[in-house]
C-alpha cells in the first residue's frame, strides 16, 4: 500500500474501540464498490451501453455533467487496487459485474473479453488470500433492455437470469458469495418512480412493477445458479444472498397522518421486499394501497414460490433514517397518490456530506428488526460508510477523523445488534475508493482511499489505516 503520502503518526482512538473489540476473530470484514462507478473503459472489450452511460448524458442528470466513461480507470488499474484491498488486510472484496460487458445488449452468448476480466480479478483476489463477493446486477442495464421495457417489463427477469447463469458458469468453481440485486428499492424507485436515476422515468405503476420483476429476476437468477451448481449435490460450496438497503420509517408526531405515511414508507421501503422473499406474499396493507390507486403487482402462479426459496444469507445495506409526515410545511395534508411515504422530516443530527443525518442507534434498530421479523438467515453488512468534504493536506493524504467517528459508531451499532441476537457475521465498508457517485458525479467521496482524478494516484486516508489496524486488533483479541 501507497503510504508515503501518510505522516508518521496516524493512530486514532475511539470512544467505540472497546464495543468493537468484542467481536469475534471470526468476524469477516471487507469493502465494496460497484463497476460502472470504479471501472470506466465503457467502449472496450465489447462493452456495450447501460441505462447510466445514457443519463449520465441527459442534461442536468448528474452533477457537473460527470459520466462514468473514465471513473476510477479500475479496469486498467485493477491489479493495483486489489493490491491496496490485500494490504488493508482485508478479507473479502464485494464488487459487481457490469452486464453490458458481458452480455452485450443484454442477450445472446456471453462476450469472452468482457468475462475475462472478471476472471482475471478473482484470480488476482484468490492469489491475494481475498475472498471474492459478486454482485451480478448494481443498477447497470444494458441499454436495450431498457428500450423493451426496462423492469417494468417481465421479460427483463429472464433476460437477468440468463447473464446470471452465463457468469456463474465461468466464475462458480472459484467464487462461493453471489448476491443477485443490489437494492432494488433504488432501481425500483429512484429510477423508475422519482426519475433521479437511470433510467429517469417518473411513472409510479411502472416502479410498483418493476419492484416484482427485480424479485422474480432474483428468484429465476438463484434458481439457475443452485442448478448449474448441482442442484441437491452441490459441485463447489455456494452461499446466495440479495442485498437490500433499510432504514427506520418513523412518524414525525402522533398524529394520524403521520402514522400513515409511516407505515406506507416501512411498507414500500421494507416489506414490500422481505415479505415475499421470506413468506411468499406480498404486505396486505400495500397490495391495498395499490389498488385504490388502480395499481395491481403483475404476480403470476408460481411467482412468490420462485421468489421466496431460500436464501443463504441477507445483505444489508444502511447509510440513514428519516421521519415521515403525512402534511407539509404549512400543516396541509399531502396527496397519497402524489406522495405515498410522505415529506422526509429530519431529526436535527450531524449530517454528512450527502446531507444524511447520522444515526447509529437507528442502524442497531434495523438490524435487530430484521433479525427478529425475518429470522434464520445470517446477515452481513454489506455497504455502510459516509461521504464527507476531504481535505487532502499537500502530500494528498487525508485525516478524515468524521469518516473515523462515523464507522466506529455503525461498526458499534453492529455489536449491538448482535447483542440483541441478530446473528450477523461480517462488515464490508463503502467504499473502497472515491468513485463515481451516480447523481452526484465526483463531488461526493465515500472512499477509505482518496483517488485523484487527475493521475488517477491512490492514497489510503486516515480511515483506511484505522479500518487496518481495527481489524488487526479484533483478531488478535481471542
Amino acid at each position: 500500500m501507497d503510504t508515503s503520502a501518510a505522516p508518521a503518526d496516524t493512530r486514532v482512538a475511539t470512544r467505540h474501540d472497546s464495543t468493537i473489540d468484542r467481536l469475534p476473530a471470526t468476524f469477516r470484514w471487507g469493502t465494496a464498490t460497484s463497476a460502472y462507478q470504479i471501472e470506466g473503459a465503457v467502449d472496450e472489450d465489447g462493452r456495450t451501453q447501460s441505462i447510466w452511460d445514457t443519463f449520465g448524458r441527459v442534461p442536468g442528470a448528474v452533477d457537473n455533467g460527470d459520466t462514468g466513461d473514465v471513473a476510477c480507470d479500475h479496469y486498467h488499474r485493477m491489479p493495483q487496487d486489489v493490491g491496496l484491498i490485500r494490504e488493508l488486510g482485508l478479507d473479502a472484496y464485494r464488487f459487481s459485474i457490469a452486464w453490458p460487458r458481458v452480455q452485450p445488449g443484454g442477450r445472446g452468448p456471453a462476450n469472452a473479453a468482457g468475462l475475462a476480466f472478471y476472471d482475471r480479478l478473482v484470480d488476482e483476489l484468490l492469489d491475494g488470500g481475498i475472498e471474492p463477493w459478486v454482485t451480478l446486477y448494481h443498477w447497470d442495464l444494458p441499454q436495450e433492455l431498457e428500450d423493451a421495457g426496462g423492469w417494468p417489463n417481465r421479460d427483463t427477469a429472464y433476460r437477468f437470469a440468463d447473464y446470471a447463469e452465463l457468469v456463474y458458469a465461468r466464475l462458480g468453481d472459484r467464487v462461493e458469495h453471489w448476491t443477485t440485486l443490489n437494492e432494488p428499492w433504488c432501481s425500483a424507485m429512484l429510477g423508475y418512480v422519482e426519475g433521479v436515476q437511470a433510467p429517469g422515468r417518473r411513472e409510479f405503476a411502472a416502479g410498483m412493477h418493476s419492484v416484482h420483476h427485480l424479485l422474480l429476476g432474483h428468484g429465476l437468477a438463484a434458481a439457475r445458479i443452485r442448478e448449474a451448481n448441482g442442484g441437491d449435490a452441490p459441485r463447489h460450496p455456494l452461499s446466495l444472498a440479495i442485498t437490500l438497503n433499510l432504514s427506520t420509517a418513523r412518524a414525525a408526531t402522533d398524529s394520524p397522518a403521520d402514522q400513515e405515511v409511516a407505515r406506507r414508507a416501512d411498507g414500500l421501503g421494507t416489506r414490500v421486499y422481505l415479505d415475499p422473499l421470506w413468506y411468499g406474499r406480498y404486505p396486505e396493507d400495500i397490495v391495498a394501497d395499490l389498488a385504490a390507486r388502480g395499481i395491481e403487482l403483475p404476480v403470476q402462479d408460481g411467482d412468490l414460490e420462485v421468489i421466496s426459496a431460500p436464501l443463504d444469507t441477507l445483505g444489508v445495506n444502511y447509510y440513514f433514517s428519516m421521519k415521515s409526515s403525512g402534511v407539509d410545511e404549512n400543516g396541509a395534508p399531502l396527496d397519497a397518490s402524489g406522495s405515498p411515504t410522505g415529506r422526509a422530516v429530519p431529526y436535527g443530527l450531524p449530517r454528512t456530506a450527502m446531507g444524511w443525518e447520522i444515526m447509529p442507534e437507528d442502524f442497531a434498530e434495523v438490524l435487530t428488526r430484521v433479525g427478529r421479523d425475518y429470522p434464520g438467515v445470517p446477515i452481513f453488512v454489506t455497504e455502510n460508510g459516509a461521504a464527507f468534504a476531504d481535505v487532502p493536506d499537500t502530500a494528498g493524504f487525508v485525516r478524515d477523523q468524521g469518516r473515523i467517528d462515523y464507522l466506529a459508531a455503525h461498526i458499534a451499532a453492529v455489536v449491538a445488534a448482535r447483542d440483541a441476537g441478530t446473528d450477523i457475521r461480517g462488515y464490508f465498508v463503502w467504499s473502497l475508493l472515491d468513485n463515481f457517485e451516480w447523481a452526484y458525479g465526483y463531488d461526493k467521496r465515500f472512499g477509505i482511499v482518496r483517488v485523484d482524478y487527475n493521475t488517477q494516484q491512490r492514497i489510503p486516508k486516515q480511515s483506511a489505516l484505522w479500518y487496518r489496524d481495527t481489524i488487526q486488533r479484533v483478531r488478535a483479541s481471542e
